[in-house]
């Protein structure tokens, strides 16, 4: 299992609407996540930046991103999602939320 962790900025007067569609987040999404070994799933908010927590189960993540990447009902919420977003400009290319670097773990 990989724990992964990342950070994004939210655009200014979203928040609402962004915990809203979180809220009920489409089952088919839900199922995609699933389906592409990420498990333990959680959306942190503070001062306008989103923490993403999660771990993955699966043995090529790249193979599963592109899974979750191709996926139509996937790829409609991003467009919603996407512009309420602000990456970060020091983010590795090719990312949309910036992966962060793990420092400390305690099972």
């Amino acid at each position: 299992m990989q724990r992964h962790g990342q950070i994004i900025k939210l655009k200014p007067g979203v928040l609402e609407s962004y915990a809203k569609y979180h809220s009920e987040v489409w089952p088919g999404v839900l199922a995609t996540i699933r389906e592409c070994n990420i498990r333990n799933y959680s959306i942190f908010h503070k001062d306008g930046f989103l923490f993403a927590y999660f771990e993955y189960v699966g043995t090529d993540f790249d193979k599963d991103m592109q899974k979750m990447a191709d996926d139509p009902p996937t790829r409609e919420w991003w467009k919603i999602m996407g512009p309420m977003q602000e990456p970060l400009k020091t983010r590795a290319e090719g990312e949309w939320w910036a992966e962060m670097d793990e420092v400390f773990h305690l099972d």
